[in-house]
């Protein structure tokens, strides 16, 4: 588990609410959680779930030094909270698609 990290409340960001035609992931910071680098933020699912998946076959080769480890660790943690923020904001949209379906407003007659 890695350490919390203290941001200032004017850096916290709220959870982003999300329309429904959104291509976006949902955006949240966890009490003691800080902001993604731009780097990461920047990626889509695909790009930061192959960066993860390389990371992990780097780690498990374990050939690289300690430092490289935790670096490569600690980025792995960062990419996963990406890869984890676009798949909150895909189950939003299904939410949102399936109540607006049960609720007779997606433009098909029954």
């Amino acid at each position: 588990m890695s350490p919390a990290k203290k941001t200032p409340a004017a850096d916290a960001e709220p959870a982003v609410e999300i329309d429904e035609t959104a291509t976006e992931p949902v955006e949240t910071t966890a009490e003691g959680e800080g902001a993604l680098p731009a780097d990461i933020a920047a990626l889509s699912y695909e790009a930061a779930r192959d960066q993860l998946v390389d990371i992990v076959r780097r780690l498990e080769s374990g050939q690289g030094g300690l430092e490289d480890s935790i670096g490569l660790w600690e980025r792995g943690e960062l990419l996963a909270t990406r890869c984890q923020q676009w798949l909150d904001g895909a189950r939003v949209r299904l939410d949102e698609a399936v109540a607006a379906r049960g609720r007779g407003t997606d433009g098909h007659a029954g």
